[in-house]
C-alpha cells in the first residue's frame, strides 16, 4: 500500500502506529474499523518527525497513536505528536509467539502498534520526559555509572594491595578505605619504570585519583538532584524514610507527568507492591508481584526499612503483625504497600510537614533542657533537636513532645 494515494474524508477516524527505530520510523495507519489505509518510512530527524504529523493528518481526524520504544528511540516523536495535541500511548513489543506466525517486519509491527490501540491492548500513556523529572533522571544515570566506576576501583586498590611488595602492604595495611584514598592520593611515588614497587604504587595513586575525582562527580550529582527536589517536590522529602536518593527514584519512576496514573493501584502495580491473584478452585490466595520498576521496588524497601528502625508508628505496626503471626517478610510487603500509596498521594496531593516551630520556643519558656526532654520521651537529644529545627519529620514523635510540653504548663499552672 506504500506510494498509493487515498481519498477519505477528513471526518474518518483514524489510528497509527509507528515501529520506532535509530535512524528511520515506520508508520502505518488504520481506520476505526482496523483496515489498513497506508504505511511509509521516515527519517527520525526533526524534519522527519514533522512530515509523520503530516502523514497521520492527511487521513482524517487522528484519536490516538501508538507508538513502540516511547522512553529510547521514540521519545522525540512522541514529544513531537503530544507538541500537536495528538494523544500518545506506549505499545510493548509483539510476543514471540505472534511473531513467529505473522513474521517480523518494520511495516508489521507498525501495523501490529495501531492494532494493539484500537483493540485496547495498549493503554499506558507514556512518560512525558521535558521536565525537572527528566533532568533528575539524566542525573541518576550519570551518578549511578559514576558510582560503579568507584566501587570498580577501590576493589581494583585493594586487589593490588594484597599482591603488593611487603614495604607497601605494611604502610598501608589497617587504613579504612576514606583514609587509604586519601593517603595513595596524597604519595609521591619515585623509582624505575622496571621497579616492581615503584609501578604498583604509581598504579594505585592513580586509582586513588580516580576514586577521589569520581566521588567529587557523584557529590555534584547529589548537590544538584536535591537542589530540584527542593524546588519541583519539596514536600516529598518531608515523608519519614524518604531521602534525596528514594524521592528521585519514585519520581523517576513517575515521570513528569504523574496524572498519567489514574490511581493509586496503578502506582502501586508500577512499583511492583501490588499482591497478584493465584486464585484456583476453592484456594484464594495472592502471590508476590515480580513486575513493576525494581528499581522504586528497592527504594520503597529502603524507606520501609528506615521507617522500621525509626518511626514509632511503623514499630508498633511491626509488633502487632508479628502478634498476628506474620513473618518480617510478610510485615515488609505490607509495609511497602502501605507506603506507595502515601507516596502517591503526596506526588499528585502534596501536603506539607507539619511546622514544629514552637517546640524549641515551648521548651525553652519552661526553662527545660533538650536533655530533660530526650530522656522523658526516650529518644536521643540529637533526634529531638532535629524534629525541633525541622530537620526530620515525625508527627507522633512532635505529637508526644507538644501533648508532654502541655502537661508540663499545666503541672507548673498548678
Amino acid at each position: 500500500m506504500r506510494g498509493v494515494t487515498i481519498l477519505v474524508n477528513k471526518q474518518t477516524r483514524v489510528i497509527a502506529g509507528i515501529d520506532t527505530h535509530a535512524d528511520t520510523h515506520h508508520v502505518a495507519v488504520i481506520n476505526e474499523y482496523g483496515k489498513p489505509l497506508a504505511d511509509r518510512e521516515f527519517l527520525a530527524v526533526g524534519s522527519g518527525y514533522q512530515k509523520v504529523v503530516e502523514f497521520i493528518a492527511a487521513f482524517g481526524t487522528v484519536v490516538a497513536v501508538g507508538v513502540e520504544g516511547t522512553g529510547s528511540y521514540g521519545a522525540e516523536i512522541a514529544r513531537t505528536l503530544r507538541g500537536e495535541g495528538i494523544r500518545v500511548l506506549e505499545v510493548n513489543r509483539p510476543n514471540r509467539a505472534e511473531r513467529r506466525l505473522k513474521g517480523k517486519s518494520d511495516p508489521l509491527d507498525a501495523y501490529q502498534a495501531a492494532q494493539a490501540v484500537l483493540d485496547g491492548r495498549a493503554t499506558a500513556i507514556p512518560k512525558a520526559k521535558d521536565g525537572p523529572v527528566e533532568c533528575l533522571r539524566m542525573l541518576r544515570a550519570g551518578r549511578n555509572s559514576a558510582m560503579k566506576a568507584r566501587t570498580a576501583a577501590i576493589n581494583q586498590i585493594k586487589g593490588l594491595l594484597v599482591s603488593a611488595p611487603d614495604r607497601l602492604r605494611a604502610k598501608y595495611r589497617g587504613l579504612g578505605t576514606p583514609a587509604l584514598i586519601t593517603a595513595l592520593q596524597r604519595s609521591r611515588p619515585t623509582g624505575h619504570v622496571a621497579d616492581t614497587e615503584y609501578v604498583c604504587l604509581l598504579t594505585l595513586k592513580a586509582l586513588a585519583t580516580r576514586c577521589h575525582s569520581l566521588s567529587a562527580e557523584i557529590d555534584s550529582a547529589d548537590a544538584a538532584m536535591k537542589e530540584i527536589l527542593n524546588s519541583y517536590a519539596p514536600m516529598l522529602c518531608d515523608l519519614p524514610g524518604v531521602g534525596t536518593e528514594v524521592a528521585s527514584q519514585l519520581l523517576v519512576t513517575v515521570g513528569d507527568n504523574p496524572d498519567r496514573l489514574g490511581s493509586e493501584a496503578q502506582f502501586a502495580a508500577l512499583v511492583g507492591v501490588a499482591p497478584v491473584p493465584a486464585s484456583s478452585g476453592k484456594t484464594t490466595r495472592h502471590r508476590l508481584s515480580r513486575g513493576g520498576d525494581r528499581n522504586a521496588n528497592r527504594a520503597l524497601h529502603q524507606m520501609v526499612l528506615v521507617r522500621m528502625s525509626s518511626c514509632q508508628r511503623t514499630k508498633d505496626y511491626v509488633l502487632k503483625r508479628t502478634a498476628e503471626g506474620k513473618s518480617k517478610r510478610e510485615t515488609i510487603r505490607c509495609l511497602k504497600r502501605y507506603a506507595a500509596r502515601e507516596i502517591y498521594h503526596q506526588i499528585t496531593n502534596p501536603q506539607p510537614a507539619p511546622n514544629n516551630a514552637d517546640l524549641r520556643q515551648l521548651r525553652t519558656e519552661l526553662g527545660i533542657t533538650i536533655t530533660t526532654a530526650a530522656h522523658a520521651l526516650g529518644h536521643w537529644p540529637s533526634k529531638i533537636s532535629s524534629l525541633e529545627r525541622g530537620i526530620i519529620r515525625n508527627d507522633d514523635l512532635a505529637t508526644r513532645y507538644r501533648q508532654w510540653l502541655t502537661d508540663q504548663v499545666a503541672q507548673n499552672t498548678i
